[in-house]
């Protein structure tokens, strides 16, 4: 089963992503950089959950593991977004198996691997 690592600038408090299958870095260390939240995620096999396009671009440029799951929909209000992911978590679960980045819109999900 894959395991998540939550960005500190997402919600701490979801369901979704409150399990043994994900961690929050409001867990772990939330000042840390980019590059140390990178190293980590790849280190203990993470993937990483972001609003922070740095993630997607270190995949693209660097490759993966680990694997990112952009969250690119804009602003919406917490409990739409609450809504939006929970219905379509399950679709993003099934599609990171196979891909590389998944950025969410607020309408789709774009699968790069």
């Amino acid at each position: 089963m894959a395991k998540f690592l939550i960005d500190v600038n997402l919600p701490y408090y979801f369901s979704i992503w409150n399990n043994s299958d994900c961690c929050h870095m409001l867990d772990i260390n939330e000042t840390w950089t980019d590059e140390k939240i990178w190293e980590y995620a790849k280190k203990n096999q993470f993937i990483i959950v972001t609003k922070d396009a740095d993630f997607s671009i270190k995949a693209l440029t660097l490759g993966t593991p680990p694997k990112v799951i952009h969250i690119k929909t804009g602003n919406m209000k917490m409990k739409e977004f609450y809504e939006y992911l929970n219905r379509i978590w399950i679709d993003i679960l099934v599609q990171i198996k196979d891909n590389n980045i998944i950025n969410v819109y607020n309408n789709r999900l774009e699968l790069i691997n």
